[in-house]
């Protein structure tokens, strides 16, 4: 069949990018499971083992060549892939042949290369919402001084500023980030350990020599760059740690899909508007549509995102006593598409917030709709302090504001109360322009904005120099 007449992985085809597609491919894969096994002879040898140097070299010489037909026929005859591998690896290295996957077992390459994997995805998730939150602070800073409506219930609230709203979804990404730099400081190397976790087969290659042992652990991981291995296992490392990924990549999800949801209802009061392209269509039929299809996107990929947690809690909850094989399908699952769709989740935010599009005389329109409710608290007191009756001013005030409310509903194109205030006599002589200055109602959203950019956003920016080089990403469809 052509490529056209079999399923493709969306997030493959559509969503995520060529670099995490790429870490989790066969060729990756498979590379690294050939350079497992010449780190584990490489450490043997110089442990005193009978490995020759030819045979290492032979091994090094095939890492990458790898003859995924013949592979695929070995599996087919023997059901198991880390054997198929094996003999695959024999052919192009025979000289190795005797001596590759000396004393391991199929873990010692699957694990540690997912491991690896791990490592290198976290890292390059890491990177990106450093790129991210570089972007939102710098929105945020341009904006931090334009009043907007604020919503509870999504009922017009007390106001803020366009800038302060942008850090509440900035914050929420640095929660993310601290999440991930705390998953690859734990992050440690499952190493060699054998069929039971005992290093058992490992102990009897070196005669009893229990420090070898140990050194060879040390030795192979340091291979890879791991300070660490996991000071116990069974055959596998705990997938324990796959469940904690797991929730921190949700956890992203969470915070991109709260932004993605923000930006959907804020374009629909055509406050703020994700970037559209010259011809770009919104609908088939429509032609007028101008849809948040990036925003909404990002809800549905993080949707999905948020729904793997649950199969890697799961199967790290059912692991039977040293290892049990029905983790490995859900593995090969969860593991490589929890990655893709959280680089993809950080690719459209990324392609998002730069060009991000602010409709201030929109926002100006809607607070002179609704910013003289919020102004007669203020009003209220004025007039006390003039000398009027508290209780019979909050009577007039009430009236009058469900006056001008049921005029709004009725079509009015303005806001009549203040004028209705104005022209009631049982109000003092007051400044009612100034009230009406939607800089008086923000409270301290500008400062609150630079603070957060100075103690937060700042400190990100020094961690990660780059982050505000990473280019808006072009999106494939």
């Amino acid at each position: 069949m052509s490529n056209r007449e079999i399923y493709d992985n969306p997030l493959i085809g559509r969503y995520a990018s060529r670099a995490m597609a790429r870490t989790w491919s066969p060729q990756v894969k498979f590379s690294t499971w050939r350079k497992l096994w010449i780190a584990l002879a490489e450490a043997e040898q110089a442990l005193g083992l009978n490995i020759t140097a030819p045979q290492i070299e032979a091994m090094k010489a095939a890492v990458d060549s790898i003859d995924f037909a013949a592979a695929e026929a070995y599996e087919k005859r023997f059901r198991h892939d880390v054997m198929a591998h094996i003999h695959a690896f024999g052919d192009a290295a025979p000289a190795a042949r005797p001596i590759i996957h000396l004393g391991a077992t199929s873990c010692y390459v699957t694990d540690n290369t997912d491991l690896i994997l791990l490592r290198e995805s976290l890292l390059r998730i890491r990177d990106r919402l450093a790129s991210v939150i570089d972007a939102l602070g710098t929105f945020a800073d341009r904006w931090k001084s334009l009043p907007c409506l604020g919503y509870t219930h999504f009922q017009p609230a007390q106001l803020v500023t366009v800038g302060k709203r942008a850090t509440l979804w900035c914050q929420e990404l640095i929660f993310d980030l601290e999440d991930v730099e705390h998953r690859l400081e734990g992050l440690k190397f499952l190493g060699v350990k054998g069929t039971t976790g005992t290093q058992a087969s490992f102990l009897a290659l070196f005669d009893g020599d229990h420090a070898k042992v140990e050194e060879l652990d040390r030795r192979v991981a340091a291979s890879f760059g791991f300070d660490e291995s996991y000071a116990v296992s069974g055959q596998t490392y705990s997938r324990k740690v796959d469940s904690q990924v797991m929730a921190t990549l949700a956890g992203l999800g969470e915070s991109a899909h709260r932004f993605g949801m923000d930006l959907r209802l804020l374009a629909h009061e055509r406050e703020l508007e994700e970037p559209f392209e010259a011809e770009q269509i919104g609908s088939s039929a429509m032609a007028y549509k101008r849809n948040p299809m990036r925003a909404e996107r990002l809800c549905s990929l993080a949707r999905f995102l948020m729904a793997l947690p649950a199969a890697a809690s799961q199967t790290s909850a059912t692991q039977w006593l040293e290892r049990t094989l029905d983790d490995s399908a859900v593995r090969r699952l969860t593991l490589p598409q929890g990655f893709l769709a959280a680089d993809a989740i950080l690719s459209l935010y990324a392609n998002i917030v730069p060009g991000l599009v602010v409709h201030a005389a929109v926002i100006d329109r809607h607070l002179a709709e609704q910013l003289p409710f919020m102004a007669t608290e203020n009003l209220l007191m004025a007039g006390v302090q003039a000398g009027g009756d508290r209780q019979a001013l909050h009577e007039r005030i009430r009236q009058h504001s469900l006056a001008a409310a049921e005029r709004l509903k009725e079509g009015a194109a303005d806001n009549d109360l203040i004028a209705r205030l104005r022209d009631d006599p049982a109000f003092p002589p007051l400044n009612f322009d100034d009230v009406l200055d939607a800089s008086r109602y923000v409270g301290r959203s500008p400062e609150q904005v630079e603070e957060f950019l100075r103690t937060e956003v700042q400190p990100i920016r020094v961690r990660y120099p780059e982050a505000a080089e990473g280019a808006r990403e072009e999106l494939r469809v």
